[in-house]
Formats: structure tokens, C-alpha cells, sequence
């Protein structure tokens, strides 16, 4: 009687099972049914990645490597000195075009005496040219009253001749005093062409000059930007050419995300969409974020072999379009985000 009593007492066995395994699917439905109801009411992708400049930093000159200051993922702010180059050869280079330099400036003192030389002569040739036309005048003057008088028996020939003579030994003189001033002319001239040339020479020497000291500048290689360098690529001592890569600098001041949405999600995203952004790095991370631009080709067009249709062998598949997508809170989540970091964009299809 005890035992029947006790045995009616015990729950059946096969009840707690039951119970386990409907709750198991209650919760695979509850499940399903989220991600159903996102499916159907967000366009979502993780074809998306973290974005941020990443600017390489290389050999402005040839040189050894003098001294290097960084290490491998420094960071670094705009301006540090990251590395010198030995600037021994460029310095002694530039001493050479600084007297080069000197010496020219004698050339061009030297060209203007000689022009102020020449302008004096030529001056002084036209006031003989003057002076010999005025004696031309008065010869010519006296050979007519010479050659009237003569005519009229009031002079001997002798006193005839000499004045004749005397005419042309003036016309003579006159020629050789306009030969003098085309002579001066002529070698003013050559003469501020040498001036304009030694002038000319010395802008071209000042030019090297500073050209040589930009290059004595690019021996201190510096950090244009705040950020943190990559992997470092050289060593004391290692000769580099002109663009030999030293580092590369990640700028993380701005960064961005970059999604590609297939083709048929686009037209529920448009410029200025509020997105939530996920890190797969930090998965209960939820960012928010705006789609800022979207891109006028599609990845497959802008790429180094874009596919051509037109060759037959064509397989039509979902094309995706680059959308830039902007961090809200940016420098919240600055120390946390790297460069081409993966993550999960979703955005929700309104109305």
C-alpha cells in the first residue's frame, strides 16, 4: 500500500526531456526569427575593412645611413627625426658651387666695368663725331670760298689745293669718327649681352645652390604626419638610392571604413545612412557610423584586369560597389582600430 502511494508520488521520467528539448527550440525559433526579422529589415555585409592613410616615407637622396633614431611600430609625431643620411659628400659639393659662386660674382663685376668702359668710349667717339663734323662744315665752307676766290684769280692754287685738301682730309676723319661710334655701338652691345649672361649664369649657380641645400635637408628624414611606422627597412650603415622605402607611416589621425554592398543593396543605402558597424576584433563592439560616398564603379571595373564581357565568356555575378562609410566618435575608438581590420556593416532599410 506504502509503495503504490510513493510511486503514484514520483513525476513521470520522460517529462524533464520533453521539457529541456522545447525549450532548446523555443530558443532556435526566437533565434531564427531575429535573424529572419534582420535579414529581411537590414542590408548588411563583411566584405568591409578598416581604412587609414598609409603614407611610405623613402630615400629623397642616395647615401649611407648615417644614424637611424625609430624602431619597428613607433610612434611617431609629425616632424620627429626618424633617420640621417651621411650628408659629407652633398656638403662638400655645395662648398665647391659657393665659390664657383664667388668667382662668378668677379665675372659679373668685371662685364659691368667693361660696360661702363664701353659706354664711356662710345660717348666719347660721338663727341669726336661731333667735333669732326663741325670741322667738315667749316672745310667745306672754305673750300666754296676758296674755289670762288680761285675762279675770280684772288688766291693762288696752291692756297686752292690746300683747302680742297684740307676738305678731305676732313671727310676722311668724319668717316673714320662713324666707324668709331658703330665700332663703340656695336661692342656696347656685346657687352650687356656678356652682362645679361654672367647675370643669367649667376641665377642658374644661386639655383644649384639651393638645390644642393634641399638635398642636404632630405638627409634628415623626418615623420610628415603623426602616426605609427611600420616595419622597419633600414640599417646603419646601408647604402640607399633615391627612393629606397624606410618605413611605411600609418597616419591614424582619420580612418574610415570602406564597405562593398552587392549591387541590389545600394539603393537602401544612400549618402548620409546611419550604419552600426561591428569589429570582428572586439565582437560586443557595436560603432556607429554614416555612409559619407559611394563609389561610381564597381570594384570589378576599377581593377588591374577589369573583365570583358564582350569576349563571350561571361558568367553574370553580384557586382560590388566600395562604400565610404564615416567613424562617428572617431577618436573614441582610435587606440583600437588598425588598418584593414575586418568588420560587419549593417544598415537598417527604413519604412
Amino acid at each position: 500500500m506504502e509503495n503504490n502511494i510513493n510511486q503514484e508520488a514520483k513525476p513521470p521520467k520522460k517529462i524533464v526531456p520533453r521539457i529541456i528539448i522545447g525549450i532548446i527550440v523555443i530558443i532556435a525559433l526566437v533565434v531564427i526569427g531575429e535573424k529572419v526579422y534582420h535579414a529581411f529589415t537590414h542590408e548588411e555585409t563583411d566584405n568591409a575593412q578598416v581604412e587609414m592613410r598609409l603614407v611610405p616615407i623613402l630615400s629623397r637622396v642616395s647615401g649611407y645611413v648615417d644614424k637611424v633614431f625609430v624602431e619597428d611600430y613607433a610612434q611617431v609625431t609629425k616632424g620627429q627625426l626618424l633617420l640621417v643620411i651621411d650628408s659629407t659628400d652633398l656638403q662638400l659639393q655645395l662648398d665647391e658651387m659657393l665659390a664657383d659662386y664667388t668667382q662668378g660674382l668677379t665675372d659679373v663685376e668685371n662685364a659691368k666695368a667693361s660696360l661702363t668702359n664701353a659706354e664711356a668710349t662710345l660717348t666719347s667717339s660721338k663727341g669726336n663725331l661731333d667735333v669732326v663734323r663741325l670741322k667738315v662744315d667749316k672745310a667745306r665752307n672754305d673750300y666754296e670760298r676758296d674755289k670762288s676766290l680761285y675762279d675770280s684769280n684772288a688766291i693762288t692754287k696752291r692756297q686752292f689745293d690746300d683747302s680742297k685738301s684740307n676738305q678731305d682730309i676732313n671727310m676722311k676723319q668724319l668717316e673714320t669718327s662713324q666707324s668709331d661710334v658703330k665700332v663703340a655701338q656695336t661692342r656696347l652691345a656685346i657687352l650687356q649681352s656678356q652682362v645679361k649672361k654672367a647675370e643669367a649664369m649667376m641665377d642658374v649657380r644661386k639655383s644649384r645652390i639651393d638645390q644642393q641645400r634641399l638635398k642636404i635637408s632630405y638627409c634628415k628624414v623626418k615623420a610628415i604626419s603623426n602616426g605609427k611606422l611600420g616595419k622597419r627597412n633600414v640599417d646603419e650603415g646601408q647604402y640607399v638610392q633615391v627612393g629606397t622605402p624606410f618605413f611605411t607611416l600609418v597616419n591614424d589621425e582619420s580612418y574610415w571604413i570602406i564597405a562593398n554592398f552587392k549591387e541590389k543593396q545600394i539603393k537602401n543605402i544612400p549618402v548620409g545612412k546611419d550604419v552600426e558597424i561591428t569589429v570582428d576584433g572586439y565582437p560586443d563592439l557595436v560603432i556607429r557610423g554614416k555612409v559619407t560616398s559611394i563609389a561610381d564603379a564597381t570594384g570589378a571595373r576599377v581593377s588591374l584586369l577589369p573583365p570583358d564581357n564582350a569576349t563571350g565568356n561571361f558568367v553574370k555575378v553580384a557586382q560590388r560597389i566600395p562604400v565610404k562609410i564615416e567613424v562617428l566618435d572617431a577618436e573614441k575608438y582610435k587606440d583600437l582600430l588598425r588598418a584593414g581590420m575586418s568588420v560587419v556593416v549593417s544598415a537598417h532599410i527604413s519604412g
